[in-house]
């Protein structure tokens, strides 16, 4: 039937975003579900900031980056990158054009909520063994008890030696978890208020009930678990004084629904960002503009600490580029460019009564550009300029990709944060680019592999740009 005239005016000059699966054709959503084969295995491998560092390290040396030096002679083609402490990456590609001009930058963080062990973690009451816990990040706490945990992190003991930790993962590890009252016994809990219903000194982690044969002693089931860990790494119980351990849901990625359409994991917030952002630096070649990734942590904590991105060493990597180059740092970050790589809230019709409709972003609608983030009055945000908001949307358009608007709920009724405050801190264009998760911040978390394989185009012509 021929469209009238309204209706071709109306196709003309309103704004409806679009879902994807209705525009790309069969072999573009191959394509899609192909790139995010690889992107499960990085999830699986990668569940702490300290592993995404180590994937994204061996990956970048088998692409022929070298470590970085502020004294080093760079020239276009050259690939460097700085590994900050283990726990956040920079990595860069140099360029044609003068650096002067500025760079592209793509920051994505590597951390995700989770629960830590306490400095003194172990103890044993009632003939069980424990670990005590401080949960890292914004988590609803009952969703962590009753689901099996795997341990990750490192333990450096008191002679320096550094033992790493991964138990829960493989298919004959053991798991771990954190208990739960029967719903029978649950008359009380069940009147707390939902952020109480666990509290956070009832997040401890079972981890043993066996005891030590000896009717000489008390603690004995701390002391047989004291014994194994001895015997598997080495360690005495106060060299627990100076780990890093996490635990981590022990789920592997998987496909979600019939038509396989989407994925279920542990902190895609927001690694799901950090490796299209990841792989769309390595697979650029020969860029007009140094490219710069960033793999940051600390950003579900504020970004504070010498590896979130309120320290310096994002500004004093530029400095150095610029001096390696013969001019201003300063000169350099005021033409710059960055695309804060995080996600968005999608819209869920279970709980619709928390996003504005219009203004939310849609699983399978395309990678999210968010030009403010923030609390209530935007409190927090950086707000993109309506001139870098314009260029970003010309550069999708123009390459085809597949985007939408989002903002993170309704206007008083919080919101959220992300890096883009702090690079806008150092006098560089940033907005928000990244992929919609339903159940963010859950143990398991769920995205559209569609809006995965945007995110990763959004990036790539960003950088090619």
């Amino acid at each position: 039937m021929e469209k009238t005239e309204a209706k071709l005016l109306q196709e003309k000059l309103f704004y409806k975003k679009k879902n994807a699966g209705l525009i790309l054709s069969d072999e573009q959503v191959r394509e899609c579900d192909d790139f995010c084969e690889n992107y499960k295995k990085f999830l699986d491998s990668s569940k702490t900031e300290r592993e995404a560092v180590d994937f994204a390290v061996n990956l970048i040396k088998k692409e022929g980056f070298v470590e970085f030096s502020s004294k080093q002679s760079l020239k276009p083609g050259d690939k460097v990158y700085l590994n900050n402490r283990g726990k956040a990456l920079i990595f860069a590609v140099i360029g044609t054009e003068d650096v002067k001009n500025g760079v592209r930058i793509a920051a994505a963080h590597i951390d995700s909520p989770r629960l830590d062990l306490k400095q003194c973690p172990l103890y044993e009451d009632n003939e069980l063994a424990l670990f005590k816990t401080h949960y890292y990040g914004g988590i609803k706490k009952y969703q962590w008890p009753a689901m099996p945990l795997a341990l990750h992190g490192v333990i450096v003991k008191s002679d320096g030696s550094k033992v790493e930790v991964n138990i829960g993962e493989n298919e004959n590890d053991p798991v771990f978890c954190v208990t739960d009252l029967l719903p029978h016994l649950a008359t009380e809990q069940v009147k707390r208020p939902a952020n109480e219903i666990i509290k956070g000194e009832e997040l401890n982690i079972l981890i043993g009930s066996r005891p030590f044969r000896d009717d000489e002693i008390s603690e004995k089931v701390k002391l047989n678990i004291m014994k194994i860990l001895n015997e598997k790494y080495g360690i005495i119980e106060s060299d627990f004084l100076s780990a890093e351990l996490e635990a981590v849901p022990a789920i592997k990625a998987k496909d979600v629904g019939f038509d396989r359409s989407m994925i279920g994991s542990y902190g895609q917030d927001d690694r799901v960002c950090a490796y299209t952002a990841l792989m769309a630096g390595v697979n650029c070649k020969n860029p007009k503009k140094t490219t710069v990734t960033i793999l940051a942590d600390k950003e579900e904590v504020g970004s504070d600490g010498n590896t979130g991105l309120k320290s310096a060493y994002l500004k004093y990597f530029i400095y150095d580029l610029a001096k390696a180059f013969g001019c201003d740092g300063r000169e350099v970050l005021s033409k710059s460019e960055c695309l804060s790589a995080d996600v968005n809230a999608a819209y869920d019709p279970t709980f619709s009564d928390v996003l504005e409709k219009n203004n939310a972003a849609y699983i399978n609608k395309g990678v999210a550009v968010t030009k403010y983030t923030g609390s209530r009055g935007k409190a927090g945000t950086s707000d993109a300029s309506a001139e870098f908001t314009g260029r970003v949307r010309n550069l999708l358009d123009r390459n085809g990709v597949i985007w939408q608007t989002g903002e993170l709920g309704k206007v008083d009724l919080g919101g959220g944060g992300t890096v883009a405050a702090y690079i806008a801190n150092l006098n560089v264009d940033v907005i928000d680019v990244g992929v919609p998760v339903l159940s963010m911040h859950s143990p398991f978390e769920i995205v559209s592999k569609i809006d995965v394989y945007m995110a990763y185009r959004a990036f790539s012509v960003f950088f090619a740009d």
